[in-house]
């Protein structure tokens, strides 16, 4: 029967040891998991390195390790010595043990349960706050790097006279510094106040004294430390306030001083920091007065002081100084915040040039002439024809194009370039050998020129077929490295690879060094671990020559090999040297610079081509910037992967302090061949961030500026009806005063809050220019329709209603196209390409084409002043919205006939052509030299010589003696 306690009755089993057999079984399994969990550890350690190493980076691998280790290392043994060190020392200023009190008393049983392991008690505590600390400092070593390598900016900050450098490198380490002395003040405080409590020195129940001499003398130091370092504190805000944020009611978001920051706060920082300074002394010299009441007294001093000068002060001048009489008060730190932020992101050579909007031409024929050769029109939409791609150039499911394709320049054309990357979804039959051994790569660059279509709206192929042929000769056409190729691939070992499928399957085996070698058993089994995939450790598709291909997109690789620089969001291909290279335009950033204002790149960045698709997403290692320079060009081949980073700005700061601090990854821009040369372009997302900071900043003048009443904004593209904004467009075009077409990458501008075109912007973005990276601004000064109500226009003529109800009728989607602005004589062009897509149909096709020509000139009612087609094609429509039909092309004589004698018009013609150029040469000396008045009056000439050029031909024509 069970006993009493419910225990059952009989024997007890008593259970023996574990047998010496069981013991060593049990020992060895321990030992075993701990050797694999440090292989686990270790197996991602080990296939960075080996990443690093075959791409030829490992330097960069081994500077930032060891940096983060010493970072760890130095900090977290501050942070655990300094705690250490403070409970040990209330330890050793313990008060002798007497008659206990009721606290003490309950306090006994803790002090005995810690006394056998109070050492293992305090090596603990200092290993975890040291561990957190080292944690916390190894992520600065971007902070550590900048300030060791800091280079001068050359420029100083109206305020103080300091470099800009110390505000983008010294500063942030100093703060850091500060913030860790805090730390280690506070948790020393915190841990010896609480060893003082545990064996006697502070009581808070007991009768008598509330603190030993000892317990009060070491208290006060640590808190004579942390009032020290709140006066540091005091002192660093001082030069803070001119990189400090606020919201300025007048111009939105503000950084740098105001008129409040340097006649109320500056003063107040420099008083705080006097008083905190005096409170530390009083605080260490209870040493030898053994009280808190001087330390106390000052500490409320300073608090009440940090409330009324640090915060009451500030305020009633604001109200009664500023406010009154703000615009005035505010002008010079305005003025600073804009020259600032001009210089900060590289737009204070741009000016706004007057464009009234009204034509300066008004014949027709030679309006219809001059829109001929103001640009090259892409009709072919690189953000629509991917499908087109798809369906005509994919020839098997295994291989894909992106989203949005991109544009370039071949043989003086702009040209739309696709990858037919690998899609792993497509092929025929999932498996781990076929994912990753068998199907490995795509296969070949696809081109359409940019400005045509044939008769159907198909894109004019210039390169394609598999293999492809065309205009660009014999290249490397094997894509292992792409924006779509996210998967790793194990190739050149026993297992062969389908190369393309043509008239019959052609493999190759990879012949290439890139990747990393899984010849080895240790290298297989990091990698299997690594990738959380068992067979690589014993595939027997793997073997001598094996190599896994990883980290294989552009931008991936980039910020992997330069984890300093922000990545543009859009990498594209180029056929260079006969190999496909994708090239990545790449940014050097800080948010230290005085006065410049602050924009949030992801913000700044988006627009209605970004919004959801996150390959086209700048990858930013400071979100918050306000400087921001192209600084690098960066080249990944799609065959070897091959990462090249080449130094483009020159005098940027910034990099070359990330130069010193990672030697021999950044080669000399001399190093870029020309044929790189000539594929390198103005990067879009430097554009829009330049773009969106010229909404505000075109505008120099304090007053103008703090009224706002010029403000504009960039408008919502109104293609797309998700309101987002209107991304830039790359276009060969002409801006007033050019004499030919150049690379550009172009933008409009609305006022706020209105639809009316405010302003129109573009860049020279030929690298082989001479002008490259000129920002031309267009300041529309008359009422001019902007985007918006362009296609409003469009959308309501009688002709796209019938259309629309046409395709409608067809089940056909339609889809508007890139809406290109030009100027043109004075007025603007706008061009727009129309698609659609029936139901049964797998890609669009150009059907119309839409133009308009804006004329503020024109009286109101004239169909001059907005013109607005919607023809076939572009031919037809610039004929249309002219109303006169193009200009016949000159023929060339029979052979064996005689040419006409020139004419006096002839004569004339050539003249103004000769003026013209030597008019041009002069605008461009002017340039150089920056004297601006010479080049007004240098472009003022060439549009005289253009006219006459224009008029003579025009005789020529009418009199039939020439072309």
């Amino acid at each position: 029967m069970p006993d009493r306690g419910g225990s059952p009755s009989g024997p007890r089993m008593r259970v023996g040891r574990p047998s010496r057999r069981a013991r060593t079984l049990l020992m060895t399994l321990g030992v075993l998991a701990v050797l694999a969990m440090a292989f686990v550890m270790f197996a991602g350690f080990w296939t960075d390195w080996l990443w690093y190493r075959s791409v030829e980076y490992s330097s960069v691998f081994t500077t930032t390790l060891w940096t983060k280790v010493g970072l760890f290392a130095v900090f977290g043994l501050l942070m655990g010595l300094a705690v250490g060190l403070n409970i040990w020392l209330a330890y050793r200023l313990r008060p002798p043990l007497s008659a206990m009190s009721l606290e003490q008393q309950s306090l006994d049983r803790y002090r005995m349960g810690v006394a056998p392991f109070k050492k293992w008690v305090l090596l603990a505590v200092t290993v975890l706050v040291g561990l957190i600390a080292g944690a916390s400092a190894s992520g600065q070593w971007r902070t550590w790097l900048m300030w060791i390598n800091g280079v001068k900016f050359g420029q100083k900050d109206p305020q103080f006279g300091l470099d800009v450098s110390f505000y983008a490198f010294d500063l942030p380490w100093y703060r850091f510094l500060l913030a860790f002395g805090f730390a280690a003040t506070v948790l020393s405080l915190i841990a010896a106040a609480l060893t003082h409590y545990l064996y006697g020195g502070l009581r808070i129940t007991s009768p008598g004294a509330r603190a030993t001499a000892a317990a009060t003398g070491h208290l006060s130091v640590l808190l004579g430390v942390f009032v020290s370092l709140k006066a540091v504190a005091y002192w660093l805000d001082r030069y803070g306030l001119a990189v400090k944020s606020s919201d300025f009611k007048a111009t939105g978001n503000w950084t740098g001083l105001r008129y409040v920051d340097a006649n109320a706060y500056l003063p107040a920082k420099t008083i705080l920091f006097c008083i905190a300074a005096i409170c530390a002394v009083l605080f260490f010299a209870t040493l030898w007065r053994r009280t808190w009441q001087l330390p106390v007294i000052g500490f409320g001093l300073m608090v009440l002081s940090a409330i009324l000068i640090g915060g009451l002060y500030p305020a009633i001048v604001q109200k009664f100084q500023v406010q009154p009489n703000e615009q005035a008060k505010e002008a010079p730190y305005i003025q600073k915040n804009i020259d600032a932020t001009r210089k900060a992101y590289a737009i204070d050579s741009t000016k706004p040039e007057n464009y009234s909007g009204k034509s300066t031409v008004k014949a027709k024929d030679q309006l219809r002439t001059d829109a001929d050769s103001a640009a090259s029109y892409r009709v072919l939409d690189p953000n629509i024809v991917s499908p087109t791609f798809q369906q005509l150039e994919q020839k098997r499911k295994y291989y894909q194009f992106p989203t949005t394709l991109d544009v370039d320049r071949y043989q003086g054309k702009d040209t739309v370039i696709g990858l037919r990357e690998l899609n792993i979804k497509g092929i025929p039959k999932r498996n781990w050998i076929n994912d990753h051994f068998t199907y490995t790569h795509g296969y070949g660059a696809i081109m359409a020129t940019g400005t045509t279509t044939d008769a159907n709206g198909s894109p004019v192929f210039t390169e394609s077929g598999l293999p492809t042929t065309g205009d660009v000769g014999e290249y490397q056409q094997r894509i292992y490295y792409g924006e779509k190729t996210d998967q790793y691939s194990i190739v050149g070992g026993p297992q062969k690879e389908l190369d393309y499928e043509e008239n019959g399957e052609k493999t190759t085996s990879y012949k290439e060094k890139s990747g990393v070698s899984l010849s080895g058993a240790f290298n297989r089994a990091a990698y299997a671990v690594a990738f959380s995939e068992p067979q690589i450790l014993y595939s027997g598709a793997i073997g001598e020559g094996s190599r896994i291909l990883y980290n294989r997109t552009p931008k991936e690789r980039v910020e992997a090999v330069a984890p300093w620089l922000t990545i543009d969001g859009d990498a594209y291909p180029a056929v260079v040297n006969g190999r496909i290279q994708w090239i990545v335009d790449a940014y050097t950033t800080t948010n230290g610079y005085p006065y410049a204002s602050r924009t949030t790149l992801g913000d700044t960045t988006a627009d209605s081509l970004t919004v959801g698709n996150q390959q086209r997403t700048v990858v930013a290692q400071q979100n918050q910037v306000n400087y921001i320079r192209n600084s690098v060009k960066a080249t990944v081949d799609a065959y070897d992967g091959a990462v090249n980073l080449y130094q483009w700005d020159t005098q940027d700061p910034v990099l070359k302090t990330w130069m010193k601090a990672f030697p021999g990854t950044v080669k000399a821009k001399s190093e870029i061949n020309g044929d790189l040369m000539e594929h390198l372009r103005y990067p879009q997302d430097m554009f829009k961030v330049q773009r969106e900071l010229l909404t505000r900043y075109h505008v120099t003048d304090p007053a103008q500026f703090y009224s706002g009443s010029d403000a504009w904004q960039v408008p919502d593209d109104p293609t797309n009806k998700d309101g987002n904004a209107v991304p830039p467009y790359y276009l060969s075009m002409k801006m007033p005063g050019d004499a030919a077409q150049r690379f550009s990458l172009t933008t409009t501008f609305t006022p706020n809050g209105r639809p009316n075109l405010g302003g129109f912007m573009a860049v020279d973005a030929d690298a082989t220019s001479k002008e490259y990276g000129r920002l031309r601004l267009l300041r529309v000064t008359e009422d001019v329709p902007g985007p918006a109500q362009v296609q409003s226009k469009l959308n309501g003529l009688p002709d796209v209603a019938q259309f629309v109800r046409d395709m409608k009728g067809a089940d056909s989607d339609i889809q508007y196209g890139n809406l290109l602005t030009v100027p043109l004589d004075g007025g603007f062009l706008y061009v727009e390409p129309v698609y659609a897509q029936g139901r049964n149909a797998l890609y669009p096709l150009l059907k119309k084409v839409a133009v308009s020509y804006v004329d503020a000139d024109q009286p109101d009612g004239d169909t001059t002043k907005d013109t607005t087609v919607f023809e076939d094609n572009l031919t037809n429509a610039l004929n249309a919205v002219f109303g006169v039909e193009a200009p016949t092309p000159p023929t060339t004589p029979p052979p064996g006939t005689t040419p006409p004698p020139p004419t006096s018009n002839d004569a004339a013609l050539k003249a103004a052509i000769a003026d013209a150029q030597k008019a041009y040469d002069a605008g461009e000396a002017a340039l150089q030299k920056g004297d601006w008045t010479a080049y007004g009056k240098a472009q003022e000439e060439l549009q005289d010589a253009l006219q006459r050029a224009a008029d003579a031909g025009a005789k020529l024509k009418s009199s039939g003696s020439g072309a």
